[in-house]
């Protein structure tokens, strides 16, 4: 190589450096989800009426879907709808990450704001959002193919006596197992591609798919409190929609925030 060549290579200037993988994501303590539980309610009371509009919103959906699902006489999909809910909601909080980004860097967030969140590198949200609803459609497949294998093409009881016509089927409890099983697998699935890649594209303009692995590496590198955290996450979600899917007002918000509080402790700035 000439004098002139290395000289000329000289005046280049570097290209980015990138991270190793390995090197995006912390190390957390076991019981970390606790302060993201606690920092989550602590934007709720800084934002209420954000996180109030957010909860009502799935409350009203949740209304509106048992009620569709009453007029079809397909009242025995409320179960595998709502627990689809698990798939989609990491999706539907981005306006609850766009809310603590904002309050994070000192500002005083609007419903228009929060709104703005989809928008933040929509294009890489959405390709999230696309893989989000073919497991939500896969689940749906897979639930009323095992309904029909295990109670049969003919099992149309009336909605009073549906519990019962379920409880006094042999089948049942095959239904639950399997039906549990394959919904925790893609549950799991679910939770390790987006525990932190839809904040993550909100906060930065990277590609849906390094958002995705990043994800993944956190949930594997820090396993035992994604376990606590993903079953704090089911459990407050369980018990919101109990009450006939009201307990959502408050549940929603504070994981959604929370959420954005695991994303910031879990991966490097």
């Amino acid at each position: 190589m000439t004098q002139d060549n290395v000289a000329a290579l000289a005046r280049v200037p570097p290209g980015p450096v990138t991270k190793p993988l390995a090197q995006r994501v912390r190390l957390v303590p076991v019981d970390r989800p606790w302060r993201w539980i606690s920092e989550g309610w602590r934007d709720l009371q800084r934002s209420r009426a954000i996180g109030w509009a957010y909860g009502m919103a799935l409350v009203l959906a949740g209304w509106c879907l048992t009620l569709l699902l009453f007029e079809a006489d397909t009242l025995w999909a409320t179960l595998p709808a709502t627990a689809g809910f698990f798939l989609l909601a990491p999706l539907l909080a981005t306006g609850l990450y766009e809310t603590s980004r904002l309050l994070e860097a000192g500002g005083s967030p609007t419903l228009a704001d929060a709104c703005r969140g989809f928008r933040r590198n929509g294009g890489q949200v959405a390709i999230v959002g696309v893989a989000l609803l073919v497991l939500h459609l896969f689940w749906v497949r897979i639930a009323g193919l095992l309904f029909m294998l295990c109670f049969g093409l003919n099992f149309h009881p009336g909605l009073e006596q549906l519990p019962f016509a379920m409880l006094r089927s042999e089948m049942l409890l095959p239904f639950l197992v399997i039906g549990t099983a394959f919904g925790c697998v893609l549950a799991a699935v679910s939770f390790a591609i987006t525990v932190v890649s839809i904040p993550m594209l909100v906060d930065r303009d990277i590609s849906a798919l390094e958002a995705i692995t990043v994800s993944i590496q956190a949930a594997m590198t820090n396993w035992r409190a994604m376990a606590l955290w993903s079953g704090l996450i089911v459990l407050f979600t369980g018990l919101a929609l109990v009450p006939f899917y009201l307990g959502l007002v408050v549940a929603l918000p504070v994981i959604g925030h929370a959420t954005w509080h695991a994303y910031r402790d879990l991966v490097v700035d």
